[in-house]
């Protein structure tokens, strides 16, 4: 380095030297405002007294250093504000404000926060402690279908139902009492190879749907439909495929059940004593096996397909039954929608089987549908359904009760045939909006799924943090006009999503709901993925 280069080296570290000293005096300490500590403590350690307590009952803290702030405290039972009645040296007393649930208390001070204790409140909706699959499903739970003996099978995804497939993997299937327990005689194998979405009794058989491709061991020939005997083997029938005539003619099994689609199936129905199925599939397919394909390698099996989107209708031995929606002239199904669907199947009064598909498509076979259309018998699109414009986004859930005579939608829409329904709206049978019912304001999140019970409460789940203005952590009870139902509300932090609410019995005969779906946590308690619960 030459002299020269060396001084302006050192001219410029001196003066970058010189303008960090500068900018030190420029900044203020960054920890200079903070908040000192109150001195105040909410003991985690010692228990509240009484321990639990419903809505209105006057509970005692632990607590010391609140008398300097004895008016500026704002007490909190999982983030609803309680009424302060004392504050000693070493203790405060609060009530349970009307709208109070199971959680965390704490303590805010302007605007520092001091965390207490749990607290459990008591309402009208408890974990039942007689249903007897207390460690539940390793995985989504998708359906529970009743049994006309009493028990129920159970499907979903799933690979262990209440560690009894810790060993031996329970794949998608299993049956159970009543009251939950599993049922050992009920012989699967290995069954379900994918997720199972549906189950229907038809025909003296079972009918299984989903997203798979084998079962039991059986991994070809099943395109995510197949049919089952009662005590849960596979359906099966001899065929002589097409062999060369070198080949010995020998008889092969392949599942009986000749039938299915190329994408996942989410819900299936008897209707007219044949299989009506629906999903975001695109072709029916089935298996040929007495062509040959050119290829004499090895034993024939040609996959068919035809066109048909998402609505189809089975025969029972799985063959496309195409007096349902199905164009002959085109050899193809109707346009159906341009977006995904889902699906509700209920039987009303009048006994005919009304099919509704929702999600997030616009149009039906290319008519104006705002995300919500019913079908008649024939499958064609009821007019007498009148949604109107429908909803201004998607729904993510529908449900019928044959007793309220009343749909209900969530989703995270704002409008129903251009009125004010924010994310949940009740719809009369001809699908015009029930304006009785009126949703609150929803914060931190949207209803994910809802039901309204045989009377008129509505039970709802999803993402939110709070319900017009109250905290309620993804479960609510509503009444039928679309308010917090009092008493009813006082469980804590729900974690996960519901697919379905079942209205049924405890082991003593009171009234319950059985939860179903993929979530962990209800009424701040873990939990997998099914359990049933009291409702008082």
């Amino acid at each position: 380095m030459s002299k020269i280069n060396y001084i302006i080296t050192l001219i410029l570290t001196v003066l970058t030297i010189e303008a960090c000293k500068k900018d030190k005096t420029e900044f203020s300490d960054p920890y200079g405002d903070g908040k000192l500590p109150l001195g105040v403590t909410l003991s985690r350690d010692a228990a509240p007294a009484p321990a639990t307590g419903a809505a209105g009952i006057e509970v005692t803290f632990k607590a010391t250093g609140l008398i300097p702030f004895k008016d500026k405290i704002k007490f909190m039972f999982n983030g609803e504000p309680g009424q302060v009645t004392e504050v000693t040296e070493s203790t405060i007393k609060v009530k349970v404000p009307p709208f109070g649930s199971t959680g965390i208390t704490s303590i805010a001070i302007d605007d520092q926060l001091v965390i207490g204790p749990i607290f459990k409140v008591i309402g009208l909706i408890n974990i039942d402690p007689s249903f007897r699959a207390t460690a539940g499903a390793n995985n989504y739970v998708n359906q529970v279908y009743p049994l006309a003996d009493g028990r129920n099978l159970v499907l979903g995804w799933f690979t262990n139902y209440d560690n009894k497939g810790i060993i031996t993997p329970l794949n998608r299937l299993v049956r159970t009492s009543a009251d939950g327990e599993f049922d050992r005689t009920f012989r699967t194998g290995k069954a379900a190879n994918g997720g199972l979405s549906r189950v229907i009794e038809l025909g003296g058989k079972y009918i299984i749907a989903g997203g798979f491709s084998g079962y039991n061991q059986r991994t070809e020939n099943i395109s995510n439909m197949t049919s089952l005997n009662i005590d849960g083997s596979i359906d099966t029938i001899g065929i002589k495929t097409y062999r060369r005539p070198s080949q010995t003619d020998t008889t092969k099994y392949f599942p009986k059940f000749n039938g299915g689609t190329n994408d996942f199936i989410g819900k299936i129905y008897k209707h007219q004593n044949k299989i009506l199925a629906t999903g975001n599939f695109r072709y029916y397919v089935r298996r040929v096996y007495t062509e040959h394909n050119h290829d004499f390698t090895r034993d024939t099996v040609i996959l068919d397909s035809t066109e048909i989107r998402q609505v189809i209708r089975f025969n029972l031995d799985g063959s496309l039954d195409k007096t349902y929606r199905f164009n002959v002239s085109t050899n193809k199904g109707q346009p159906s929608a341009n977006g995904p669907v889902d699906s509700y199947m209920h039987t009303d009064a009048d006994q005919l089987e009304k099919l509704v598909l929702f999600g997030s498509f616009t149009t039906f076979d290319q008519q104006a549908a705002g995300r919500l259309v019913r079908l008649g018998a024939d499958g064609a699109i009821d007019a007498s359904f009148k949604t109107g414009v429908g909803t201004d986004n998607s729904i993510s859930s529908l449900t019928y009760n044959v007793i309220t005579k009343k749909y209900l939608i969530t989703g995270i829409f704002r409008t129903y045939d251009g009125k004010p329904a924010i994310s949940m709206a009740l719809l009369n049978t001809d699908g015009t909006l029930d304006q009785t019912f009126t949703a609150k304001l929803f914060e931190g999140g949207y209803p994910g799924f809802a039901r309204q019970l045989d009377d008129g409460l509505i039970v709802v789940s999803g993402s939110f943090k709070k319900y017009d203005n109250v905290t309620r952590n993804g479960f609510m009870v509503l009444s039928a006009k679309g308010e917090l139902a009092a008493n009813y509300n006082s469980t804590g932090p729900f974690s996960g999503t519901l697919n379905d609410i079942i209205q049924t019995k405890s082991a003593d005969g009171k009234r319950a709901l059985l939860l179903i779906g993929g979530f962990d946590r209800f009424d701040n308690v873990q939990v997998s993925n099914i359990i049933r619960v009291t409702i008082e």
